[in-house]
Formats: C-alpha cells, structure tokens, sequence
C-alpha cells in the first residue's frame, strides 16, 4: 500500500521500535499517525515534534474497552501497526507460577487479535489497508530462554497468516515482521551487538508499502532463518545450551 497520505496508528509507539516506526512514517509521507501509548503523557514529547500529524491515543492492547474507544476516535485508519508487546524474562518451568506466560500471551497475542478484530471494519473503508504484526526470530524457532514470550509469538505469526486469508477480499494485507535483537528497553538484557530501532522501522515499511507477507528486518532474524534452514536441530540444540547457559549466568 501506499504510505504517502496514509492515517496509520501504532501500537507502543511511544518508545523503541514502535517510536522509529512512527518517525518512519512521517518520512514518508503519512497525513496523520495515531501513537497509542498506555499513557498518552508518555507520548507527548514525540507528538510535539509535529503537532498538525500526531495524535497521542491511551492504548494498552490488553484492554478491550480503551481498544474500542481508538477503534472509534481513530476512524479514519488505514495501516495498523501491532506493535506494543511484552517480555517477562521467564522459562516456561522455572517461573513461580502461569502469571508471565499468561501475560506475555495476552498482550504479544491476544491484544492484537483484538486490535485487528475491532480496526477490521474501519479498514474496510480504504481501497487499500494494511497490518503489521511486530513479531520475533522467537515466532519461528522455540527460544527456551524466552519461555512463554517464544510461544506466543509463534501464535501471532499463525494469526497473520491466518487473518492475512480472512481479511484478503476486504483488500487489507497483512505482514508479519520477524525482529531479531534490537537496542530498545525491552532488550536491555540482552548482550551482544543490537540493532539500532531505525533499522527495523526501514526495513518493515518497506515491507508494507510493497504488500511482503513475512520479512526478516535485521542481520540476526535473517541468519537465524539461515540456520533453520540448514539445519533446524543443530539450531534446536543451539537453544537448548543457551537456556543452560542463563540458568548457570543467572544461579537459578
């Protein structure tokens, strides 16, 4: 689809990625970007930077009542972004109780299967509409150190290849965004070289503008396919020693 003129809203726009996503947009020409944010305050500095084309909108993805109240306010969307999501840092045996799987579940799963549930109709008005799904190489190979945020991002990468079949005669695309490691809060655990937000704003526009189902936004996500690819056990392995190795690094 076009981005030029298009009204798009992203989720967790506020900060990280989805704050690129946003800078990427006005680039490229968007008339207005909505910046869903949990709380709007926390979007105000990036919405003062242009006024007359970004609107902050209080958004958490687990909420079905503020999800209708922007499915109302922000009616005139023609790309949604699902971008907001959470990472508890737990294994799926470790952890005290379900609390982190659940949450991870519904907000990396649920959350924007409501979203695209309630932007569907307002989507429909455009003669073309896109969505994208922020995603992680932790959707295509299990990550045991990432124990219930790898599973539910392997649920949202079925959702958009199902919802990308539901929603085609309405003429609204769906992209799934394969991230690898990127140099944002959520990943500030994580060592090693990171990907600079930007990158993955680049790369996942692009995408969407040229209507991709599924892009690799960065080195990691592209050698990890690579690697499954080649050989999906010696990868399965590879995970597997990487959970023994957090759990001696952690003392757990």
């Amino acid at each position: 689809m076009k981005l030029q003129d298009s009204v798009a809203l992203v989720t967790g726009g506020n900060r990280g990625i989805g704050e690129a996503l946003v800078r990427g947009l006005l680039a490229a020409g968007a008339r207005r970007v909505y910046v869903g944010s949990r709380d709007p305050a926390n979007a105000a500095a990036l919405v003062a930077e242009a006024p007359d084309r970004l609107v902050a909108v209080r958004l958490d993805v687990t909420d079905p009542d503020q999800i209708a109240a922007a499915a109302e306010s922000c009616s005139d969307v023609s790309l949604l972004i699902n971008n907001a999501g959470a990472f508890c840092n737990e294994t799926l045996m470790r952890a005290k109780d379900l609390s982190a799987a659940r949450l991870e579940m519904e907000t990396n799963y649920f959350g924007p299967l409501m979203m695209c549930r309630a932007f569907a109709p307002v989507l429909a008005r455009h003669s073309e509409s896109a969505i994208a799904n922020v995603l992680s190489v932790g959707g295509i190979v299990a990550a045991p150190v990432m124990g219930g945020y790898s599973p539910s991002k392997f649920a949202g990468r079925a959702m958009c290849a199902c919802l990308r079949a539901e929603l085609a005669p309405q003429n609204t695309h769906v992209t799934a965004l394969i991230v690898g490691s990127v140099d944002t809060r959520m990943a500030s655990h994580v060592e090693g070289f990171k990907e600079a937000p930007a990158t993955i704003a680049k790369a996942a526009l692009k995408a969407i503008a040229r209507g991709v189902d599924e892009v690799d936004t960065d080195f990691l996500a592209i050698d990890v396919r690579a690697s499954l690819a080649r050989d999906p056990k010696a990868l399965e392995l590879a995970m597997r020693r990487a959970l023994t190795a957090d759990k001696i690094s952690t003392g757990r």
